[in-house]
């Protein structure tokens, strides 16, 4: 038996992997920023943005609590949803989602919040995931594992069964933690199982099967 034969399940996480979120993010953040006279973000704090929830990148971005309580209460204002036409799909997301689909539950496990199900509606991406799990939808969001395992125990899916795509340190750790196999996004400096470069790269890895 291979490494890759019993895979039953794949997951995705969203930004910087089904996207490329670097403007839209930058964008929306900014602009709450701006709003309330303050610089755009520097490289270190869009490098946390990129993969944290959204509480908890304006508490990094606003550490005084009064100052953070407006931002929060601007942030539910304004939505995110006008920065959506600044994501950028990856070309190979749709044409691999539709050949995976056959064979494998397919599931996306995001540190987003309000925001996702708007997102996959505007990309025509809804059919294409059997189960989405964001920070709504449990109580510690990555790197805690347990959005990987709330898909896990849903499906009846044993760790080894599945594996999880993702780009970032956070999705490492709640890869590890849940026992899932590791495919790295674009990111060589992760210790994962698997790294890719282009998505249409991971039909070759579950092919070792």
């Amino acid at each position: 038996m291979t490494l890759m034969e019993n895979i039953q399940l794949v997951a995705f996480d969203c930004d910087g992997v089904m996207f490329d979120t670097e403007k839209a993010n930058k964008a929306f953040y900014n602009h709450i920023l701006n709003h309330f006279g303050k610089a755009d973000m520097t490289d270190k704090q869009f490098s946390y943005a990129s993969m944290h929830t959204a509480d908890k990148v304006l508490a990094y971005l606003f550490e005084d609590e009064s100052a953070c309580a407006a931002a929060r209460t601007y942030r539910q204002r304004i939505s995110y949803i006008p920065f959506i036409k600044y994501m950028e799909i990856e070309p190979d997301l749709i044409p691999l989602l539709k050949r995976l689909r056959p064979k494998y539950k397919t599931a996306l496990a995001t540190n987003r919040t309000d925001s996702i199900e708007r997102v996959l509606k505007e990309f025509d991406l809804v059919e294409f995931f059997d189960m989405v799990v964001s920070a709504l939808d449990v109580e510690h969001p990555k790197p805690h594992p347990e959005a990987l395992i709330k898909i896990l125990t849903h499906y009846g899916i044993a760790p080894d069964q599945a594996v999880y795509v993702g780009d970032s340190e956070l999705d490492e750790m709640a890869a590890r933690a849940a026992g899932m196999y590791m495919v790295a996004y674009g990111n060589r400096s992760l210790k994962a199982d698997f790294h890719i470069d282009h998505l249409g790269e991971l039909e070759a890895i579950l092919g070792k099967r």
